[in-house]
């Protein structure tokens, strides 16, 4: 049993801050064009235009979604679901290849927090001056200090949530409201929520997101295997563990290659040791192993004791990087990516509901004609107006009535009485039928809509 915390001993240990000491290497390059990559979209997707219109535009009131040229509208949320299933499988794929790459190159807080860490660098300076800072009195250079980091701080935050409401208000009415103070509600409340977000996680939490608060970190272990390329250090190779003189050889000394230099805790975000093997804290971010080879060049040894590298490895065996799951995830990834662009490409801009009216399955209306009464409802999603020419042409003695006139002008949804008659002696019972939609001025757009014909001796649709 865990025994009872002593009277006035708290519950809670907090957690001391992390100063994360800059690095220079490969990984750190990658990292670098990522965070600028991804932070480059994020802040310039809005204010470019494609199409007469912004580029990425989420428009919830008018219930439109524009990206890249691309508009969709709410019925085309199979493509929201597929694309969801895509990142999740994406997920697993990386991970089973080489563990949290998302959470070490591409994670928004990661990505963030790597801005963060950057202005306060700039504005207090490296490792070594940002503990004496904090150790220190205050002093009017540690007040101007710790006062222009906060500033970059909450003017970076700020511009963040701006941008965040620009991608569901267009931003340069946007901006023209935040200029003039007349901001609506909505705008106001997200900008500021999402303002505070960046400054909370991203300047003050940092790890501890990535510790305490992120799922992830709790069950990636369930998408690892002994094939997973995963950051570790080498201990057959390290150990054991000493300081030592340059041109010395290690082995005489019954030392391993790892000079407890210590740097890959100080470059570390999370501050972990990575030599205690394999944490969930980890964030695969390979400071550890820029740093660790910078050392190994200056001690004349061999790169790789901290490497990407796998169980089976370490182990003295062999890596399988294409295993059955990994194959799985890949196929499965490229069918569904294949199928949206497909799709969406070749989609047509217009929809067609046609719902029979279920009062009377059929009336019977003179001459012989029997006559079926349906709902039409046809949504212009194209650029353009449009005259639709609506036809069935494999049963010609069907006669089709629309009303008022299929014309819709760009984006409109229409309703409209639909009724198709025929000959009472043209069948016993229900005739299926393909109904084509299409506009006149643009055959290219055409729709088929399936209707059940019920003339008399049949029964229910």
């Amino acid at each position: 049993m865990t025994a009872a915390p002593a009277e006035g001993e708290s519950l809670y240990v907090k957690e001391p801050k992390v100063y994360p000491r800059e690095v220079s290497g490969r990984f750190d390059r990658l990292r670098t064009i990522a965070v600028f990559v991804l932070l480059g979209l994020y802040y310039l997707m809005p204010w470019v235009n494609w199409g007469g219109r912004q580029s990425v535009l989420f428009d919830l009131p008018a219930r439109r979604f524009y990206i890249l040229g691309l508009e969709f509208w709410p019925q085309d949320f199979i493509y929201l679901a597929l694309l969801l299933i895509c990142a999740g499988l994406t997920l697993f794929f990386f991970t089973a290849l080489a563990g949290r790459l998302w959470c070490g190159y591409a994670c928004p807080q990661t990505v963030w927090t790597e801005v963060f860490l950057w202005m306060e660098r700039l504005v207090e300076g490296d490792r070594n001056k940002q503990m004496k800072l904090d150790k220190g009195p205050w002093t009017a250079e540690k007040v101007r200090r710790k006062a222009l980091k906060q500033f970059l701080w909450v003017t970076f935050s700020l511009w963040t949530g701006f941008t965040f409401v620009g991608f569901f208000t267009p931003i340069r009415e946007l901006g023209q409201d935040v200029m003039a103070l007349s901001l609506g509600g909505w705008e106001l409340f997200w900008g500021i929520f999402y303002s505070f977000a960046t400054y909370g996680n991203a300047g003050i939490l940092r790890s501890q997101v990535c510790k305490y608060m992120c799922p992830y970190a709790r069950f990636q272990s369930a998408m690892f295997d002994r094939d997973t390329l995963i950051i570790s250090y080498d201990p057959a190779r390290g150990e054991p563990r000493g300081g030592r003189r340059k041109g010395v050889d290690p082995r005489e000394q019954g030392l391993g290659d790892c000079v407890n230099c210590t740097l890959c805790v100080q470059v570390c975000p999370t501050g972990i040791d990575i030599r205690d093997g394999l944490q969930l804290e980890c964030i695969a971010c390979a400071a550890c192993i820029d740093v660790c080879d910078q050392v190994m060049d200056k001690m004349d040894y061999p790169r790789g004791l901290i490497r990407y590298t796998t169980e089976n490895a370490l182990a003295g065996g062999k890596t399988r990087v294409f295993r059955p799951r990994i194959l799985i995830y890949g196929l499965l990834l490229t069918a569904i990516l294949s199928g949206i662009f497909v799709s969406i490409f070749e989609r047509t801009p217009l929809r067609v509901e046609l719902i029979r009216d279920r009062n009377q399955l059929y009336r019977e209306v003179g001459d012989g004609q029997v006559e079926n009464i349906y709902r039409l409802k046809l949504i212009n999603q194209d650029d353009a107006a449009h005259r639709y020419r609506v036809s069935i042409p494999e049963w010609p003695q069907v006669t089709i009535r629309v009303f008022p006139e299929p014309v819709l002008q760009p984006g409109q949804v229409g309703e409209f009485a639909f009724t198709l008659s025929a000959p009472a002696d043209l069948a016993s019972g229900t005739v299926a039928l393909e109904v084509l939609f299409e506009a006149e001025d643009d055959p290219g757009i055409s729709r088929l809509a399936d209707a059940r014909l019920l003339l008399p001796g049949g029964g229910s649709p």
